[in-house]
């Protein structure tokens, strides 16, 4: 792979991708780069801040109420959870439960554990339980990716 930048002033951030053939590995850079652009805005101490798609860890809805989580911060978000799902199609994030959508990128390992549940680990130590049911949604990201 060859990576190739430069400045042009007063134009917009372009990038163009320039394969032998469309692979997987394309289709997976594509994604990467169109989730970049994505972010939430969100409640945290009475302010409204962004939190862009990499720093998004999970979101939760807890008691018909949802927050995004990160490294740092909970904080509160102003959507549903489907409008959240419909926010991040076609990212890294993807649902794991019906009250969790998980971030891929920061996904270390899926482990089974007791009375046949499974457990995402996430790479700040954080688990999440998963559901069988999102279980290929999960695959179909890797396959992606």
């Amino acid at each position: 792979m060859q990576i190739i930048t430069r400045q042009v002033k007063d134009k917009p951030l372009t990038v163009t991708i320039e394969y032998p053939e469309y692979n997987d590995s394309v289709s997976g850079l594509i994604r990467k780069i169109n989730s970049m652009d994505i972010g939430f805005c969100a409640n945290v101490d009475g302010r409204r801040i962004k939190i862009g798609l990499s720093e998004t860890y999970y979101i939760e809805n807890v008691e018909r109420k949802l927050f995004i989580y990160t490294a740092e911060d909970v904080c509160r978000l102003d959507l549903s959870m489907s409008e959240a799902e419909a926010l991040t199609a076609d990212t890294g994030l993807v649902r794991i439960s019906r009250t969790c959508i998980m971030n891929t990128d920061h996904l270390k390992e899926i482990r089974q554990v007791k009375n046949s549940h499974l457990e995402a680990v996430l790479d700040n130590g954080e688990m999440l339980i998963v559901s069988r049911k999102y279980l290929k949604d999960i695959k179909r990201v890797f396959q992606k990716g």
